[in-house]
């Protein structure tokens, strides 16, 4: 028994979008007449069948919206999605929520799975592994296809979607401005996320207010890394350098600088003030002291992130509005890590 062909199959052998295949095959009048011969004739011979199902669902929507999270452990993360979940549930949408675990090829699967006639649109942060290849084809075949997709926080600006990110760069400059203005003249920086896009503008941030101070840069006490692992196996070398301020750029490169901090006899914020990029618990209520963080308001960002995808999947037949990228501002929140002026 022949094995019966998808519309992806028959799209790729003939060369053309899955959108065109399925006009093609439903007759559609924006389809030309011979091209719809020629794939109805090529779906035939591939004893290809339409699914009825998918078909019902694609053509009355599924009210459903499909969310990729990179770091299901990430509280930033949790954040976003309440926000999602919050006013998908005002707007009658449901959500289905799937984690990439930071690998591009999980990341391709899901939405291959997903965008089947399953969900309306997508929401998603994109993966490391897919930064660091700068891989981003598979989004704009989704899109191309018809799904609409709302990127989040790590973004990839090859691809034309709607987009929601806070302010990394400004936020990064006036954090490390903040820690000038309290006195600190040796600002260490650590981070374990240089190989996203997030992380390379934070530390452009932080250089830009070191430059707008005469400060100058001292590659000694930066550390730029791409794991936590790897910034953990190296945070100690920064403390065998003159230092009394530290920037973090991720939640754990926070707890990894106060604790270090702490063990190597720094009196904080005495001796040493720490900021940290991203508010979650562990920053804001299980250290001591507690860490002064930029909130990045993850729900804010889910929140819009899920109306602009609705607002788009709303539109009338015809009309389609451009791309949008948002950007949230963040928040300074000062905590005891950080000494008053």
């Amino acid at each position: 028994m022949k094995a019966k062909a998808t519309l992806k199959q028959i799209a790729k052998e003939l060369g053309v979008s899955v959108s065109t295949v399925s006009k093609a095959l439903n007759d559609s009048p924006e389809i030309s007449e011979q091209t719809k011969v020629k794939i109805k004739e090529y779906a035939k011979l591939k004893n290809y069948k339409p699914n009825v199902i998918g078909l019902n669902l694609k053509n009355r929507k599924t009210k459903t919206i499909g969310v990729i999270i990179p770091n299901i452990l990430n509280s930033f993360f949790a954040k976003v999605f309440s926000g999602i979940e919050k006013v998908a549930d005002k707007k009658g949408y449901n959500v289905i929520t799937c984690i990439s675990n930071e690998s591009l090829e999980k990341e391709i699967h899901t939405l291959e799975m997903l965008s089947n006639g399953t969900i309306d649109g997508f929401i998603l942060s994109v993966s490391e592994e897919a930064q660091k290849l700068q891989d981003y084809n598979h989004f704009s075949e989704i899109i191309n296809d018809g799904t609409p997709i709302v990127m989040f926080d790590r973004i990839a600006d090859e691809v034309d979607c709607d987009k929601v990110v806070v302010d990394d760069f400004d936020s990064a400059l006036n954090s490390t401005q903040h820690l000038i203005n309290l006195g600190c003249k040796n600002i260490a920086l650590i981070s374990s996320v240089d190989n996203l896009s997030v992380g390379k503008l934070r530390a452009d941030g932080y250089l830009k207010a070191l430059k707008d101070n005469n400060i100058s840069v001292n590659e000694k006490i930066i550390l730029r890394t791409d794991s936590e692992d790897d910034m953990k196996a190296k945070i100690d070398s920064i403390f065998d350098h003159k230092i009394d301020g530290i920037f973090a750029l991720d939640e754990n490169d926070s707890v990894a600088a106060l604790r270090v901090s702490l063990k190597k006899g720094y009196r904080v914020p005495e001796d040493i003030s720490i900021i940290g990029f991203a508010d979650g618990i562990l920053a804001s209520r299980r250290l001591s002291p507690s860490l002064t963080t930029v909130s990045q308001h993850g729900i804010e960002i889910g929140e819009v992130a899920a109306k602009r995808l609705i607002q788009r999947l709303e539109e009338p037949e015809g009309e389609t509005s451009d791309y949008e990228t948002i950007v949230i501002k963040t928040k300074l929140k000062e905590r005891e890590s950080t000494r008053k002026v």
